[in-house]
C-alpha cells in the first residue's frame, strides 16, 4: 500500500459483500459449478449449466470477479490455441468467506501460536515464545505501515487515528472514548480468551504494544484494563 492508496474496507465487510453477491440464485449455481470443475469455465458452460443467456452469465460471473470470488483471463479450453480472440474463462480464487458477528480472528491466534511452536528457543516457556511471536507480528505491522505511508511525527491523537484504522480491521472494534483514550470493545479472540485469559489477554497486550512500538508512536501505551464482554486492553497516555 502507497500513501495515495484507497483504503480497503475492513475484512469483515469485504466478507459480507462476497455472501450478498451469492444471494442471486443464478449466481450462486454458477459460482458452485465452477468451483466443482477444478479447472476454467468458459461463459457458455457457466451459462449452461443453470439455463440462462450467455449476456446474462457474463453480468453474473463479472459480478462474482467483482467480489473477489473468480479470477478471469483470456485462454482457449483445454489449452489448445486456436485462430481468433480467446474466449474469456473463469475459476475460484483462494479467498474463504468466514462471517462473524462480532468479529473473529482465530485464524491469527493460530498463526502466531504455530509461530510461537515453531520458534520456541531453549529455555524459553510456551508462553513466553507466544508472547514473543506476538509482540514481533504487531512491531513488523506497525513499521510496515511507517514505511507504507510515512505520517513523520506520530503524537497521542494522530498515532492513535492510525491504530483505530488497524485495530478495526483486525476485529477489535475501536472506540475513541477522549482524544487521547482508545477502547476496544471486541475481543477478536474471544471465546479462547476465556479459556486461557491470561495467555490470550497477554498476547494481544504484546500484539498491540509491538504495534505501537513498530509505528512509533509518541506518548501512548497499551494496558490491560479488562471489562466484561470487551477486549482487555486499553491504548492512552503514557504513564509518567
Amino acid at each position: 500500500m502507497t500513501s495515495d492508496a484507497t483504503p480497503q474496507p475492513p475484512a469483515g465487510d469485504a466478507a459480507i459483500e462476497s455472501i450478498s453477491v451469492l444471494g442471486e440464485d443464478s449466481r450462486r449455481q454458477m459460482f458452485a459449478f465452477i468451483r466443482r470443475q477444478r479447472r476454467p469455465v468458459t461463459r457458455d458452460e457457466a451459462a449452461a449449466s443453470v439455463g440462462i443467456s450467455r449476456k446474462l452469465a457474463a453480468f453474473h460471473l463479472d459480478k462474482l470477479v467483482d467480489a473477489g470470488l473468480l479470477r478471469a483471463r483470456y485462454e482457449s479450453p483445454g489449452g489448445i490455441r486456436k485462430v481468433g480472440r480467446q474466449p474469456k474463462v473463469y475459476e475460484p480464487t483462494d479467498s474463504h468467506i468466514h462471517v462473524s458477528i462480532p468479529d473473529r480472528r482465530h485464524e491469527l491466534l493460530a498463526d502466531l501460536l504455530l509461530e510461537a511452536v515453531l520458534t520456541e528457543d531453549d529455555g524459553e516457556s510456551a508462553a513466553e515464545a507466544a508472547l514473543r511471536s506476538a509482540c514481533r507480528r504487531g512491531r513488523e505491522l506497525g513499521a510496515s505501515e511507517r514505511e507504507q505511508t510515512r505520517p513523520g511525527r506520530l503524537g497521542a491523537e494522530r498515532g492513535l487515528s492510525v491504530c483505530e484504522r488497524m485495530l478495526d480491521q483486525h476485529g477489535f472494534e475501536p472506540v475513541r472514548e477522549t482524544p487521547t483514550q482508545l477502547r476496544l470493545r471486541n475481543c477478536p479472540f474471544h471465546p479462547l480468551a476465556a479459556k486461557a485469559p491470561e495467555l490470550v489477554c497477554g498476547m494481544n497486550h504484546a500484539f498491540i504494544t509491538g504495534y505501537l512500538e513498530g509505528l512509533k508512536v509518541n506518548g501512548v501505551e497499551a494496558t490491560l484494563a479488562p471489562r466484561p464482554g470487551e477486549c482487555c486492553v486499553q491504548l492512552g497516555p503514557t504513564k509518567e
